[in-house]
């Protein structure tokens, strides 16, 4: 499969001129249509011909399997979620925090890395902000928050500047401090290479419906197996246990204790159908054509318009405009579908490999009138 076949596979890009896979990925048809499929099996035949929660637990094993082999882990290394939020909330509930413990987190997150801590802040957690410039986290400086932090929590990719963190490096001084190492990588799945060994993280979590082109719903979380046996969900249900009918109960082995009960398989079931799409094409190949569409699009940006780096780093990149919001609303009445962003007060455009040149030279066209 090309990138040109995968475009041709997803209606939703059949018209507009869609660059905001940062925060949703349209599906191409058979992704939905395996979702559609399972539903249909299993509500129309299931009950009758098989037992639906055999069903339903082959498949959650199957998707685990096919996400493990994709970020190269272990399948009792990944849970099944519901979304990026819901995985590292699934952490922050599931360590028992002491008043005066301490999070480090940098001002780069998303909402769903900062809005964990701030409830812990209210429980008597203190939460320590890494403070960054141009999407950049200085070594030393993350160096001196954690060195008597509990968990350090960071973004692989920047959703705010596109930039790539060093997250090996940034996992090795949290762990040197005795912190547990968090990592947000919904931004990396789907457009660039993604391996949980190599990082070396305790947890890592993301979601498909991004980059990889999957469902709403279809999350996964990474749990180091020698660390997930040391922490105790805060929730619990029939899938969380080795025997749920035993009492007491045993928490499941590795990261499946983090899943719970009945939800729904067909987010999961598209979210292997995507991978596999996305596998048949290469990672490496989806990375090069982002990084030639974003080198065309940064080249026609103005000096000093540019928050993301030059050359980019990921597909995100974003731009200083004088009206982000007026912008953002003004391209989508010429069909250009991108977002403002609250900080910096930007617009951004998440190029992914099934945009075209074309597409790219019609943005900077759209563009033309912020920089007079």
């Amino acid at each position: 499969m090309t990138p040109t076949e995968l475009r041709a596979d997803t209606p939703a890009l059949h018209e507009d001129i869609y660059l905001n896979f940062g925060a949703h990925g349209p599906s191409p048809r058979y992704v939905v249509e395996a979702a559609n499929e399972f539903v249909q099996s299993h509500e129309y035949k299931t009950s009758t011909q098989n037992d639906p929660y055999d069903v339903a637990f082959d498949a959650y094993d199957q998707a685990r399997d096919r996400v493990a082999d994709f970020v190269n882990a272990d399948a009792t290394e990944i849970a099944l979620t519901e979304s990026t939020t819901a995985g590292i909330n699934a952490i922050a509930n599931a360590i028992d925090w002491q008043p005066g413990d301490t999070v480090v987190r940098t001002d780069l997150e998303h909402p769903a890395g900062t809005l964990p801590w701030q409830r812990l802040e209210q429980e008597g957690v203190d939460v320590r902000v890494v403070e960054t410039e141009n999407g950049r986290v200085d070594l030393d400086v993350f160096a001196e928050a954690v060195e008597d932090a509990r968990l350090a929590c960071f973004s692989a990719v920047t959703w705010t500047h596109g930039t790539r963190l060093p997250v090996s490096d940034l996992v090795d001084i949290a762990h040197e401090a005795g912190a547990f190492a968090l990592v947000d990588a919904v931004q990396v799945p789907g457009q660039l290479p993604m391996d949980v060994d190599e990082w070396g993280a305790d947890a890592v979590a993301a979601a498909g419906h991004k980059w990889l082109l999957g469902l709403w719903g279809g999350g996964f979380l990474y749990v180091d197996d020698d660390i997930a046996n040391s922490l105790t969900p805060s929730t619990v249900g029939y899938r969380s246990v080795e025997t749920p009918t035993a009492d007491p109960y045993e928490f499941a082995i590795g990261a499946r204790r983090f899943e719970v009960g009945s939800s729904n398989p067909a987010p999961h079931v598209a979210l292997a159908e995507a991978i596999d799409a996305i596998d048949e094409i290469g990672i490496d190949r989806i990375a090069e054509r982002i990084q030639t569409l974003t080198g065309q699009l940064v080249d026609g940006i103005p000096d000093g318009q540019l928050y993301s780096p030059d050359p980019p780093e990921s597909g995100l990149v974003t731009i200083d405009v004088d009206d982000p919001k007026s912008t953002v609303e003004r391209l989508a009445t010429e069909g250009i579908v991108v977002r403002s962003l609250p900080s910096p007060n930007a617009v951004r455009m998440s190029v992914h490999a099934v945009n075209t040149t074309g597409e790219v030279d019609r943005l900077l066209d759209a563009l033309e009138p912020e920089w007079n």
